[in-house]
């Protein structure tokens, strides 16, 4: 695609703007009729905008492309949502079916949060500790399909139009430097790994030329050879130097620059950018305030049973002992990162055949336990579930970090296992892409309230499941429990109350048995990622509340798989519809006859 100049971009603003407001057709009268012609003419204006994006879901029209983000595209972007919001705001839900009701309400939430993205300047930190686009761009190798010669010619178009990328988001954190719209300095090193990786002296040994290891048969010979040539010179003249471009400007410029304190506050309208995230990440209209006393009084109830658990295993000593105990015994840590590996995986299998005590509904699409790859290891989470695209011929992948074996206790792989793989992640977003009767503006989205919060209900699932077998792994669940509701009070803390870098870390260590490296990667996942740590708690506290109530009104007649098939069907949520949604439900079960 061709950079457009700035007169022929002021007019495809225009052009697209006047698309979204031109009158609806009169047999698009009807509500329901108009809400569905805005939202899919939206989908398409999504897909093109966001070709990765497209490409995951499965549709493969833009797969020669990267997406585009200068200022004059997000502004452009912007505009079009800015239409699209006021067409929205000539519906009634009360006009609607209620199942496009609920529709309307996550895809205007959708819309708005695209609004405030650019009205808080948000596009311009390009990254954080845990991913960004040169960390996505990385895993084109192992996400894109490759059937034929034209998938192939697609990557490397796609890589073709690398350098043009990399410059636009250079410019945007050229541009977060001069406004301070930027990353901390402090949680920047060790950030270029993931860089650095791709500064390969040899094309071979680019992560990018994987794909051309081995090719498939539909590949035949001649066209093999052409394409080996092209992604030869592609990643030697287009990719390599562009991931070059990009450490020398990290280095020079970015780290440099970049600010020196930590919290949203600090930034560039920082209160309300930081209430935009809150509301985008936990999806409630709570303040900073409230969700530090929700934390500090879920620490002081959680620090309770954690001392019951020291109590009970005999241990002599004090809290602050028995976490350095956890730290520091042999007996709870892998010495092979295969041991690690093959503890994830026999959890993961002993909590397979226990599902169907709790759900009665079950995805087809399976599962695979991974490290999470080396180049993000030393930085990263304890581990992660990486969805399958669309229509990958692939599983998903509950990922387990192997970098610095003394950081990873066993006594935590049941918990993790039961939040990132089943009941947690995986049968959560297998199960949502099996909705085909939902738009895929729902299908293919994620709430992190909605996602986190189940996963971290999953992890006391584990209760009613007998997953735990030792007091050490139910002192485990209970220290990832106190971890996320920390994350309550020192997000929080380091975002709206000034906390510094030691304060946080202080704070994490001193109520976790989590290791000392995990808590400094923690810490600086918080910082530079402001609101999403506050998801987990909040999403979860709000699905035992519903979860709780309808036990009670329903009394004996309650089904607590019913209930996770109800919760499970609706796909990604709100926690607001989330609570009307089961609210409806628990009447159902009531109303006579049912």
């Amino acid at each position: 695609m061709r950079q457009l100049k700035k007169s022929a971009s002021r007019s495809m603003l225009a052009l697209f703007a006047l698309a979204f407001c031109l009158p609806l057709p009169v047999q698009a009268a009807d509500d329901g009729e108009r809400f569905r012609d805005i939202y899919e003419r939206e989908w398409d204006f999504r897909l093109r905008e966001f070709p990765l994006f497209a490409s995951y879901v499965g549709v493969h029209d833009y797969d020669d492309v990267l997406g585009r983000v200068s200022e004059s595209d997000q502004a452009r972007r912007h505009a079009v949502w800015k239409s699209i919001a006021a067409e929205l705001g000539e519906i009634s839900c009360e006009r609607l079916s209620h199942d496009d009701c609920i529709d309307y309400r996550i895809f205007a939430k959708q819309i708005d949060n695209f609004i405030a993205e650019y009205e808080t300047r948000a596009y311009l930190l390009t990254f954080n500790s845990d991913g960004g686009f040169f960390m996505e761009w990385g895993r084109l190798p192992e996400e894109t399909r490759f059937r034929d010669v034209q998938d192939y010619r697609n990557y490397l178009a796609r890589l073709h139009e690398l350098p043009r990328a990399m410059d636009e988001y250079i410019a945007l954190m050229r541009r977060g430097l001069e406004i301070g719209m930027t990353q901390p300095r402090v949680i920047l090193s060790g950030r270029d790994q993931p860089i650095k990786a791709q500064l390969v002296e040899r094309v071979e040994d680019s992560p990018f030329y994987r794909p051309f290891a081995e090719m498939p048969e539909t590949v035949a010979g001649g066209d093999r050879a052409e394409l080996v040539a092209t992604a030869g010179k592609v990643i030697s003249q287009d990719v390599i130097p562009a991931y070059r471009r990009l450490f020398e400007f990290f280095h020079r410029e970015y780290v440099p620059g970049a600010r020196e304190t930590l919290g949203a506050s600090d930034l560039p309208e920082g209160e309300r950018f930081y209430r935009a995230q809150i509301r985008l990440y936990a999806t409630v209209d709570m303040t900073p305030r409230e969700i530090h006393d929700l934390g500090l009084e879920q620490v002081a109830r959680i620090r309770g049973e954690m001392q019951d658990i020291i109590e009970q295993v005999g241990f002599d000593g004090d809290f602050a002992a028995f976490l350095a105990f956890l730290r520091s015994d042999s007996r709870f840590y892998a010495k092979t990162p295969k041991e690690l590996l093959a503890h994830a995986s026999y959890y993961a299998k002993k909590i397979d055949g226990r599902l169907p005590l709790l759900f009665g509904r079950l995805p087809r699409q399976p599962y695979g336990v991974a490290p999470v790859p080396e180049e993000i290891a030393p930085f990263y989470t304890a581990g992660r579930y990486v969805p399958a695209a669309a229509d990958a011929p692939r599983g998903g992948y509950y990922w387990v970090n192997t970098h610095d074996l003394p950081s990873r206790p066993l006594y935590a792989i049941p918990a993790l296992t039961l939040h990132e793989g089943a009941p947690g992640h995986h049968l959560q977003g297998a199960l949502a892409l099996e909705q085909a009767d939902q738009p895929p503006f729902r299908r293919f989205d994620y709430i992190s309230a909605y996602g986190e919060g189940w996963g971290l209900y999953s992890e006391k699932l584990g209760l009613e499941m007998d997953i735990y077998e030792t007091p050490y792994e139910h002192f485990g669940r209970l220290t990832y429990e106190m971890w996320r509701a920390c994350r309550l009070v020192i997000d929080t803390g380091i975002h709206a109350k000034g906390w510094s870098r030691e304060q946080a870390q202080d704070y994490l260590a001193g109520n976790t048995a989590l290791s000392l490296h995990e808590v400094t990667t923690e810490i600086d996942r918080y910082i530079s990622w402001p609101a999403q740590a506050l998801s987990y708690k909040l999403g979860e506290y709000a699905i035992w509340q519903l979860r709780r109530d309808a036990e009670q009104r329903l009394g004996a007649s309650f089904d607590l798989r019913a209930l996770h098939d109800f919760v499970l069907a609706l796909g990604s949520v709100p926690l607001d519809i989330l609570k009307d949604e089961v609210g409806r439900w628990v009447r159902e079960q009531q109303a006579p006859g049912a």
